[in-house]
């Protein structure tokens, strides 16, 4: 019995330079679980800057409103001096 250890990549070549039987290849249809994403991971740091991107568009109302309040009270403040 043979297992293949290959770290969640595709181990298929392994599989095949083994020569397993007809009877190996039937059993395995059993514990295929899925396919592999052949597309690249994207890096943490990527993720992590990609998400700061999306709120810094979702939630720009927030800051725009506490300059908008700012400018107008310093306005008053200074026209009253």
């Amino acid at each position: 019995m043979h297992l293949y250890f290959n770290e969640g990549k595709d181990a298929t070549e392994e599989f095949e330079d083994a020569g397993h039987s007809k009877s190996a290849r039937e059993l395995m249809e059993q514990y295929c679980i899925g396919e592999l994403d052949p597309s690249p991971p994207i890096s943490t740091k990527q993720h992590y800057s990609e998400k700061f991107m999306q709120l810094t568009k979702q939630y720009w109302a927030v800051p725009v409103t506490v300059v908008g309040i700012s400018v107008v009270v310093g306005f008053l403040y200074l026209r009253k001096k």
